[in-house]
């Protein structure tokens, strides 16, 4: 059993004893349990899928100070699960809406605004002010700079992530257990794990993980009940199941002393198409191209290699789909000649400019990939098509 995370606070107002009376009468919550959570800061780490009902669930408990870091904006695709922001937050930061729906909620709350790209400069900074880190990012690089960040500082991580129908929780904190090192020792090849913008995410998923993040947040502060540290549960909402993982400190691997660049860490400092800038179109190169294939004047394939999904949604014209899994898995390089020209587009640009790397390895020469994919043809090209 670990001892609560924070000290009680001061005496409770008439009004926060009617406030919180339904945690309060609960035996292992308390007035005590209650003080807590008001004297506790906490940082949650993204106000997007994860993050949005874990603040509006942590401000609801009473938590006392809530520190968000974000410097995204609100898009229209976000609302399909970003329940914390509104049609009158679109264009505008996910900062300021997300701290408006927390005032809104409870205004006994003081938030803090941290509009800042978490990196290894400003981490450890930020950190030291709170007393609990939950990690709701998308990425891996901030998920391994979070639980280093947390472990150099003695404090506990509150991790969740999303994919489709599947959901993970658990509790990272190297005075007591394991890091988010020890169920990851090496990331992930760069783009060999979809994010939720490419591959989708069931919306209520969110709550259910965001939900169990807090619940863990909620355990540490008051220190009661047993918390996941040591476990990961999983969720497979297409299902209905839960399942638990064991995760112990692996003893042999090196302590972290610092934090480091988890973008190069992660393969994801110098993107592909970087690597691949000379074979690179534009969208406007790529509309005067698709006018003389039209007239009969050139001749070349146009290849998406998105997620069936994402081209239903939206296409270019003429494009074919070849998904990228079916590139590296060889199964469409019987469909691909390499006697022709060949465009490759995604979603912004990244996959195909893998794909492009992954067919030139292979023996292709004639292929050339669409700089900003989909999302520079509506901006550039055609801006009443849906984007996502």
């Amino acid at each position: 059993m670990i001892a609560p995370l924070v000290e009680a606070g001061t005496e409770l107002t008439t009004a926060e004893l009617e406030r919180y009376s339904r945690h309060i009468i609960i035996p292992e919550i308390g007035i005590i349990g209650q003080r807590r959570l008001n004297n506790a800061r906490v940082l949650v780490v993204g106000a997007g899928g994860l993050g949005a009902p874990v603040l509006l669930y942590l401000a609801a408990a009473g938590v006392g100070t809530l520190g968000i870091i974000d410097d995204d904006i609100v898009d229209l695709s976000n609302l399909q699960r970003q329940i914390i922001h509104g049609v009158a937050d679109v264009g505008f930061s996910k900062l300021e809406s997300a701290s408006a729906a927390v005032a809104e909620l409870n205004p006994l709350v003081s938030v803090r605004l941290h509009p800042v790209r978490l990196d290894s400069t400003n981490a450890l900074a930020i950190f030291a002010e709170y007393d609990l880190i939950v990690d709701g990012s998308d990425n891996f690089a901030t998920r391994y700079l979070v639980s280093d960040a947390a472990a150099l500082l003695a404090k506990p991580c509150v991790w969740g992530s999303i994919y489709r129908f599947d959901g993970q929780v658990s509790v990272f904190w190297a005075k007591h257990g394991p890091t988010y090192r020890d169920l990851y020792p090496e990331a992930p090849p760069a783009g060999s794990v979809p994010t939720c913008g490419e591959g989708g995410v069931f919306g209520m998923l969110c709550g259910v993980i965001g939900s169990m993040m807090v619940a863990e947040s909620v355990k540490l502060i008051t220190g009661v009940g047993r918390t996941l540290l040591g476990r990961v549960a999983l969720f497979n909402a297409l299902q209905g199941s839960w399942r638990e993982i064991a995760v112990s400190p692996d003893n042999a691997a090196a302590t972290i002393t610092e934090l480091i660049d988890y973008e190069l860490f992660c393969g994801t400092s110098a993107g592909p198409e970087e690597e691949v800038a000379e074979d690179r179109i534009s969208v406007c190169e790529l509309a005067a191209m698709l006018d003389e294939r039209e007239r009969g004047e050139r001749d070349f394939d146009l290849i998406d290699v998105r997620e069936p999904g994402e081209y239903e949604i939206v296409r270019l014209p003429g494009a074919r789909l070849v998904p990228q899994g079916s590139i590296l898995s060889g199964e469409a390089l019987r469909i691909l000649s390499k006697d022709r020209d060949i465009v490759l587009y995604c979603k912004a640009g990244p996959r195909s400019a893998d794909m492009l790397i992954e067919l030139r390895r292979v023996g292709y020469t004639r292929v050339t990939q669409v700089e900003g994919g989909v999302l520079a043809w509506v901006k550039e090209i055609e801006p009443t098509l849906p984007v996502y």
